[in-house]
Order: structure tokens, then sequence, then C-alpha cells
């Protein structure tokens, strides 16, 4: 068991509703509860539209116009922010990056922005501090790159390069939503072993969503199952996975192909290969 000084995250009663397209409200996430493990790397799982990106978006405080969130309490290193308007020390990884990026803006503005932003720095340490970040996620020869559009990277590098972004933003909790799934499988296990090594040298932790179980076992020590809005099962990976406890879990196993082969170098932080 957890104790409390190693939780970074807790939430209690987390939850969020939606106009309804015919009226009324639509509840997507109810009465969710939950723990972070500081420095752990945890999965979210479970079927899409079960509520895993809007509960990152609800941590985040980015959520559709019209939602509603509330939550009973939600401790932050021990100390209670429920009615704080302390931001959460978190940045989030975006599924596409095309999104989170503007294509008229160069890569290194957005960096710089940010660097600016969160560390209260001018422009020409902001530029350092953005070379520093992308030489960090990997990006050879991050000088050029600073000079890019978005649309002049491949899918993994502007993957890297919001990795490089989110870390600007100094966050002790790194938010990844589905973050490989647009990229071929070679690509996904490259930046998956990038998380789980930033993980290590930066003292992060990572909340992960995905539909793929095969992700979970290759970069996750903790695993969280989300049916319906809610959490059905909880467990270090290596426990769920072998002795699942609730039928949704065994569910989800059983449907499972075999996670792919070049999967398994990220469980071992293989970033073998070319970058792209």
């Amino acid at each position: 068991m957890t104790s409390a000084s190693d939780v970074l995250l807790s939430v209690d009663g987390l939850d969020v509703d939606l106009p309804g397209r015919t009226g009324g409200r639509v509840t997507v996430l109810d009465d969710v509860s939950f723990d972070v493990p500081r420095g752990r790397v945890v999965g979210i799982v479970g079927e899409s539209g079960s509520g895993k990106t809007m509960l990152l978006r609800a941590l985040m405080g980015i959520l559709p116009d019209g939602a509603d969130r509330e939550w009973r309490r939600v401790l932050l290193d021990g100390e209670d922010v429920t009615s704080s308007s302390r931001r959460l020390p978190a940045a989030m990884v975006f599924q596409d990056p095309m999104t989170s990026f503007n294509p008229l803006v160069r890569i290194g503005a957005h960096l710089t922005e940010v660097a600016r932003r969160f560390q209260k720095v001018g422009r020409r340490q902001a530029t350092a501090l953005a070379r520093e970040a992308l030489a960090a996620v990997r990006i050879p020869d991050p000088g050029r790159v600073l000079s890019r559009y978005p649309h002049e990277l491949s899918g993994g590098m502007r993957q890297r390069a919001l990795i490089a972004m989110a870390l600007l933003a100094q966050p002790e909790l790194l938010l990844a939503d589905e973050p490989t799934t647009a990229l071929d499988a070679t690509i996904q296990a490259q930046i998956l072993a990038l998380l789980r090594t930033l993980q290590a040298e930066r003292s992060l932790t990572v909340l992960i969503v995905t539909h793929d179980l095969g992700v979970v076992a290759a970069v996750c020590d903790d695993v969280l199952v989300m049916k319906d809005g809610r959490f059905v099962e909880s467990g270090e990976v290596d426990r769920v996975f072998r002795e699942p406890r609730h039928p949704y879990t065994k569910e989800l196993l059983d449907a499972a192909p075999d996670a792919p082969a070049e999967l398994g170098a990220a469980a071992t932080g293989d970033e073998g290969g070319t970058h792209a």
C-alpha cells in the first residue's frame, strides 16, 4: 500500500457532466477517486468513451464549454487544494501534436513562449531553454528544429517537440493522452521509451491514457481500469494483468492481441533506431 507521503495527487469524488444533445446533462465521470503515486508511471486504460481523456482535461481545467466539474477533495503533496485557485503542477501531451501547434508559428516560438510564461525568463534565456528541452527529448540539431514550422517535422519529431514544450512548464505531473496512437509501431516504441527515460531522469510522475494494453505493459508501473466514467480496478500492472479481479478487466485482457514486439523495447528503455 502506498503511504500518504508517497502520493503526489489524491482525488476524491470527481464528477464531470456535459450538456446533452437533446437537453439535460450527461455524466461522463461519476464519483471518481484515485491516487497518483509519486515518481511512478500510471496508465489509465479502458474502451473509447469511458471517460479517460475527460479525466485528464478535468485535472488540467480545460473541459469543453458548458462542462461542470466538482470534487469532494483534492490533495496535492498532502495539502488540501480543493477550494484553492492553485494550479496543479502538471503539463499535458496530446494525441495529435498538430492540434497543439499553430501551423503558422515556428517550433521555437511555441517553446520559448512556454519557457517565458512558466520560468519567468527573458527571450534569450527562453531560446536557450527551448534548445535544451529539444535536446532532452533526443531531437538531433535542436537549433535547426527551432526554426522549423510544425508541418516540416515528421509525426514522431512533432510529438517529441510537444513533449519538450510540456517539460518547459516544469511539471511534477506529466499527463499524456494517447501520445503514440497516430504513430507507427517503431516510432511508438521510441516515444514510449523516451517518456520512461524522462520520468527517471527528472523524477516525474506520469499519467498516461491509452486503449492499448501493450503500452501499459511496456511502460507503466500501475494501472487504473476505467469503464463508463468510473474506475473498476486499480493496482500494480503485474498484479492486475496476472490476477484481474473485475470482470471488465478480464474482458479487456482476453480481447487484447499480443503486444507488438516493438513495444517490448520500450519496457527496457531502449531508444535505439532512427529518430523520426
